[in-house]
């Protein structure tokens, strides 16, 4: 009781300020503001040394608040108060598991297979390249080609290496002893033809009218077109690169770029069900108005392949596992059967799938103008200095993106994000080489 009479005598000396704070006004608080601020203190008061006696002064006054803010005070006290244990289910996941990815086409040049181990589930981290394997491709011709490992776990067929259409490829694969001096194989697949794209095209897709039912926003769904007379292809498969050219719009010397992405998402389609080989308005790629992309001029080269049946059901099982909102119970990776396998222990999961497939390619390029195109450089201009001030840090937190001598004494304006002053953050100042000479 001693020391809660000193606590208490000291909680009333002129000199604490929380006390006289409250005792001041505690009783004046009837606006939303005053119950803001004796809240705030309320948090204080459960930091401190002395937060239980703290309460019971407090409690004694609550009733001033309002009942919803009683509510709210009492939620976000358990929440601050709480605390979250990350859950990590017990599964029985195989560990380094084989992953094989690469495709064999009928196009010359060198084709990639590649060649990783997995993960263990919840790690955030890339496969793990497997190198030193001995990989080779076979055909049911007798042939046999060596894949040269370029580099760690990436392996390459000779230059001059061009597969037929008609004919089945077998991969091989014998790993070292850093992973146990197993065989792979894959079962035979066959190379069948490929029709040619008949149309790549667009559509405007309106997003927002204005009041007068004019169009405000615009984005850009690109659409393809493809059929195949003889009725052999039916399963289809579409890969795409997109190239865009973007300006910064300021005059700095690094302002015009090209930046280049892959297809993210799997696009596959089939015509088995119907009685023509016809794929018909066939959704590539939507371009949103949050972008750049259409801001200048895009490009867009769609490689259209042929897929045996099996092949398909294998992309069909990973198309639903990736795209839909996944939950514990969703298939996972491990749980979608590809084509190859261990010799020694047919059991074990391989992951990934050999690919072979004739390919035909065509390319569209959009240089239209779409409506509520958005600005993404409207956040650079971040603060301004005398012309001939000294900047800290310049080239390296903060840029200059504008230049302005006159009249007298001048200023620059600076940013402090380099992606607003140099365009080579997101992408290349060099030219796609089949980029058309009539773009500025």
């Amino acid at each position: 009781m001693g020391k809660q009479y000193q606590l208490k005598r000291l909680l009333r000396s002129e000199n604490n300020f929380i006390i006289q704070y409250c005792s001041g006004r505690l009783f004046s608080l009837t606006k939303a503001i005053d119950s803001v601020r004796l809240f705030v203190f309320y948090i204080v008061a459960q930091m401190i040394t002395f937060k239980r006696y703290i309460f019971r002064y407090l409690e004694e006054r609550i009733s001033l608040f309002k009942p919803a803010f009683l509510i709210f005070a009492f939620a976000f006290l358990i929440a601050i108060n709480s605390c979250i244990t990350k859950f990590i289910p017990e599964v029985s996941a195989d560990q380094d598991l084989i992953v094989v990815e690469g495709i064999i086409t009928d196009q010359p040049g060198q084709k990639i297979i590649k060649i990783s181990t997995s993960t263990p589930l919840g790690e955030r981290s890339n496969p793990k390249p497997l190198a030193g394997c001995n990989v080779t491709l076979s055909d049911d011709a007798g042939n046999y080609i060596l894949l040269n490992e370029i580099s760690n776990g990436i392996y390459a067929t000779p230059s001059d290496f061009l597969a037929v259409v008609g004919r089945s490829y077998t991969l091989h694969l014998e790993t070292n002893s850093n992973h146990h001096n197993k065989t792979y194989e894959s079962t035979p697949v066959l190379m069948k033809p490929v029709p040619p794209i008949d149309s790549l095209y667009y559509e405007k897709v309106v997003l927002s009218r204005a009041f007068d039912g004019v169009p405000s926003a615009e984005g850009c769904q690109v659409y393809l077109n493809t059929h195949d007379p003889s009725n052999n292809c039916r399963y289809y498969r579409w890969e795409y690169e997109e190239t865009w050219q973007f300006e910064i719009p300021y005059y700095v010397q690094n302002r015009k770029c090209w930046v280049s992405n892959n297809s993210p998402q799997i696009n596959i389609k089939t015509s088995s069900s119907l009685s023509e080989d016809r794929v018909e308005r066939m959704p590539m790629n939507f371009i949103t108005n949050e972008s750049d992309r259409l801001n200048i001029k895009y490009s867009i080269l769609v490689n259209q392949y042929s897929l045996t049946e099996q092949e398909y059901s294998y992309w069909d099982k990973l198309k639903n596992t990736v795209e839909q909102v996944g939950s514990l119970y969703d298939i996972i990776p491990t749980s979608i059967p590809g084509n190859i396998k261990c010799l020694e222990n047919p059991g074990e999961n391989v992951l990934g799938y050999f690919s072979v497939s004739a390919v035909k390619s065509k390319r569209l390029f959009i240089d239209d103008r779409f409506r509520g195109m958005v600005n993404l450089y409207t956040l650079c201009e971040n603060t301004s200095v005398g012309y001939n001030d000294s900047i800290p840090g310049l080239d390296i937190t903060r840029w200059i993106i504008i230049w302005h001598p006159e009249p007298a004494p001048g200023y620059k304006v600076l940013t402090f994000s380099k992606g607003c002053a140099d365009c080579t953050v997101r992408g290349t100042t060099v030219k796609p080489d089949f980029w058309p000479d009539d773009v500025k």
